[in-house]
């Protein structure tokens, strides 16, 4: 590192590996980590242990919470597809929350793995032909965010209602997402360099949990597929696009 700062901040898994493989020495802070101890970034989110620490985009009861509000929307809900990417820091713990979150409200899954764009159609067509209910989106950086609108466009033409975990594939489209505020993550990183920079150790300040999360509906979505978004959930959204 020939820039000699005191700090480095990371926004994910992939730049937080580049500036731990620059530095032993330097602390960083993750503003965003989907599985900071699986991806060996920390010994353990109380005790990080080395010259890492931050945020972490894990939520236990993220998965949950998405399957109750599939639930909610598809009363008869019994099969839920699953779009993830094995290769993705994260995948295996999101998975592993799913299928906790499947056997409490007893609906069987289908996992879909997408590796690359030219898989996105084809997990479409497997799971209209599996006669998913409902469905959750896990697929994001290069493979998913360059093709929000298409992978809009092929939920409404599957008419299969979607939960995603990034307000932008709503934005750009999709049904509805249940997701951790990323913007509250980045503020809250804030507090961990003003804690390094007045002389704290990285090694010794816990890796944090997210607490805030934001759910936003998309009524032209809705209305597309023929859903009707119950009231009592309409209530609860934070922000509905209409």
């Amino acid at each position: 590192m020939h820039l000699k700062v005191d700090v480095i901040v990371t926004a994910g898994p992939l730049v937080t590996r580049a500036a731990k493989e620059a530095t032993v020495t330097i602390p960083i802070v993750m503003a965003q980590d989907p599985d900071p101890v699986g991806n060996g970034f920390v010994a353990s989110l109380a005790r990080p242990g080395g010259n890492i620490t931050g945020l972490s985009r894990i939520a236990p009861e993220l998965s949950g919470k998405q399957m109750e509000l599939l639930k909610e929307i598809v009363p008869m809900l019994s099969r839920v597809a699953v779009f993830g990417t094995s290769t993705r820091p994260g995948n295996g713990l999101a998975l592993r929350e799913v299928e906790l979150a499947a056997g409490a409200f007893g609906v069987k899954l289908q996992y879909l793995d997408i590796l690359s764009p030219k898989d996105i159609v084809t997990a479409f067509e497997a799971a209209v032909r599996e006669r998913a209910d409902g469905a959750l989106w896990f697929v994001t950086g290069s493979i998913g965010n360059p093709h929000r609108k298409k992978i809009a466009d092929l939920a409404m033409s599957s008419r299969l209602p979607v939960i995603y975990f990034q307000r932008a594939d709503v934005e750009d489209g999709g049904l509805m997402s249940y997701a951790v505020n990323v913007v509250d993550l980045h503020r809250r990183a804030a507090t961990y360099v003003d804690k390094i920079l007045k002389g704290a150790k990285s090694a010794e300040l816990p890796v944090e949990q997210a607490t805030k999360f934001e759910f936003i509906i998309n009524l032209k979505a809705a209305k597309h597929i023929g859903l009707t978004i119950p009231p009592q959930v309409l209530a609860r959204a934070d922000r509905v696009i209409k």
